[in-house]
């Protein structure tokens, strides 16, 4: 079993151009929910100033529906958990930058600075019984240093490991990375946190999404974060274009043999709803081809 993790209400709406009604983006989490997807992000406490699309957080999550499916949201310090943990929220995604420079540019910290915010962060879910998983941004390649080497990663990674986090992720920000990298970098993490699970972010903006995701997979990782159309990218990364598809991930793992207990004519339903709310065209294969069989 290969868990989806849905993405599009959160790092799918925030650097689109459209900002959708807190309605419309209930109706996204609502049709993500039917794709038979159990994790759903569906926002980010962040200022609203910075992600203006993502600024009704709160009312969002006070719209959710009960219905067994987990919702979790991005924070990026004290005052975001807080906000999340108000509004109801139980599963929260924090982020450590890889690189200085994209921190301080992204959160206004050094790398350091940021692992001390999470480590805050986790501490405070412990007492209050909230799952907290950590990102590391910009895992395979920075948009303003360039290549990220080993023994950097390395060492954000052991950092990282020391938090004794519920989940790490390794996100490919901006969409650079090919599947030895991925391989190699999930080595590495782990052997840092063997008994962590662990995630990957995908971007597609080079066309090897799919290819990384199958990567991630093979190198033991059992859940991935996808969105409905292939919509998103992060506003502060320059040319950090869109994520990698859910319906594209969904068919090519099917078609490899794993289960992901979604339904790939729901995801194809559903990414074109929103993409056509959004007035862009799906960035993934599946959704102007369709499956196969037909």
């Amino acid at each position: 079993m290969i868990e989806i993790v849905e993405v599009s209400p959160r790092d799918g709406l925030q650097n689109e151009d459209r900002t959708l009604s807190t309605e419309d983006k209930l109706e996204l989490v609502a049709r993500a929910a039917r794709t038979g997807v159990r994790r759903i992000e569906v926002t980010s406490f962040v200022r609203p100033d910075r992600v203006p699309q993502l600024a009704d957080a709160a009312e969002v999550v006070a719209g959710l529906p009960d219905t067994g499916v987990a919702h979790s949201a991005l924070v990026l310090n004290a005052r975001g958990y807080e906000r999340a943990v108000a509004a109801g929220i139980r599963e929260v995604t924090t982020l450590v930058l890889a690189s200085d420079t994209f921190s301080q540019r992204n959160q206004g910290m050094t790398t350091a600075e940021a692992v001390e915010a999470v480590r805050d962060i986790r501490a405070r879910g412990r007492a209050d019984g909230v799952t907290v998983a950590v990102t590391i941004g910009a895992s395979f390649g920075c948009p303003f240093e360039g290549e990220v080497p080993d023994e950097r990663f390395r060492s954000v990674a052991a950092r990282v490991a020391d938090l004794d986090a519920d989940e790490v992720c390794l996100a490919d920000t901006i969409g650079v990375a090919v599947p030895s990298d991925v391989e190699t970098r999930f080595g590495v993490l782990a052997e840092l946190s063997p008994s962590v699970p662990m995630r990957i972010h995908l971007h597609d903006t080079r066309n090897t999404g799919v290819a990384n995701a199958v990567a991630a997979v093979r190198s033991g990782v059992r859940a991935l974060d996808a969105s409905l159309g292939g919509i998103g990218g992060c506003p502060f990364a320059p040319g950090a274009s869109g994520n990698v598809a859910t319906e594209d991930v969904v068919y090519t793992l099917h078609r490899m043999g794993y289960d992901t207990g979604l339904d790939l004519d729901e995801c194809l339903e559903h990414a074109r709803w929103v993409t056509d709310r959004l007035g862009v065209a799906p960035s993934g294969r599946l959704a102007s081809v369709g499956g196969f069989p037909a």
